[in-house]
């Protein structure tokens, strides 16, 4: 119940503008968003790969409705490859495609990723295209397809709540491209995606032996200690080293395992979010973990 308000609230333009206005929300959601400038993320990139952790930036945003805020969303990602290769910064890039356009110009969605990609390739960086929701995957993946075609510096995402998700990882792995394996963070019907926590679990677990067995670099993003220790165990049976894939967590989350798991020797890397559109993120990282909230409760009322 609580998740399906979550993120109901974060599709809900009256509730993010009385929300961002308070000042306890703005406080909680530093917990998981790095900061609104470019600088505040690069800092904590920074202090990441210090620890021997890699980092992706998120300039958050998505749907926009004009050719101008497209342009301006990639312009704010090529600054920030700009600045991720000034600081020889150990991070790539996350993109959301409604941000760049898609909603309104698959031709100017796709000029504008080929922009950033380019960029990244240039600088021997890597853009990781976000997943969004179960709408948008199959155009999602289209144009990364094509774009890897050209390009090695692209990658996909794949949520593994999606019935369809096994076939697109296959996909995925015939076209050479590095996919992100996640649980799922919107709020889809079950017409398209398992509603129990068991069964995508199940999936995901299938998923990432699918993904560790190509032979080619993909990237476990969890928070899951079961999950963590099957995808080693799975590794180890395979004779994968720690280098052959990487784990993927996000800012403010488990930053214990993220440390352990490094000091074990291997390839960490923290999802960046930064920007003054955290809003719908917020909630979505509120909506996927009990932990969050009570997080959020205890700050709300920290007398009792």
């Amino acid at each position: 119940m609580l998740r399906s308000i979550f993120l109901y609230l974060s599709q809900q333009e009256r509730a993010k503008r009385l929300l961002v206005r308070f000042a306890p929300t703005r406080r909680l959601a530093a917990r998981f968003v790095a900061g609104e400038t470019l600088a505040e993320a690069t800092r904590v990139a920074s202090e990441l790969n210090a620890r021997g952790i890699l980092a992706s930036l998120d300039h958050l945003g998505e749907h926009v409705a004009s050719r101008a805020e497209a342009e301006a969303a990639r312009d704010s990602y090529l600054e920030a490859l700009a600045e991720i290769h000034r600081l020889q910064l150990r991070s790539g890039i996350s993109v959301k495609l409604t941000q760049l356009g898609l909603d309104f110009s698959a031709e100017d969605c796709a000029a504008n990723l080929r922009a950033v990609v380019e960029s990244a390739e240039q600088r021997g960086s890597f853009v990781r295209v976000d997943m969004e929701g179960s709408a948008y995957t199959e155009r999602t993946l289209a144009l990364v397809g094509e774009m890897r075609r050209a390009h090695r510096a692209v990658g996909s995402v794949i949520q593994a709540y999606l019935y369809r998700s096994e076939n697109d990882v296959r996909q995925m792995i015939a076209q050479s491209v590095s996919v992100r394996l996640c649980k799922g963070a919107y709020n889809e019907p079950a017409s398209v995606a398992y509603p129990r926590k068991a069964d995508v679990d199940e999936n995901y677990l299938r998923l990432m032996r699918l993904l560790l067995s190509s032979g080619q670099y993909h990237a476990i993003a969890t928070h899951d200690a079961r999950v963590i220790e099957e995808t080693r165990r799975f590794a180890s049976e395979q004779k994968l080293g720690p280098n052959a894939f990487e784990f993927q967590m996000l800012y403010g989350i488990r930053t214990d395992l993220q440390q352990r798991l490094a000091r074990d020797g291997y390839r960490v890397r923290v999802y960046v979010p930064y920007g003054g559109a955290w809003f719908s993120y917020f909630m979505r990282r509120l909506a996927e973990r009990p932990a969050n909230l009570l997080f959020v409760l205890k700050n709300l009322w920290p007398g009792r």
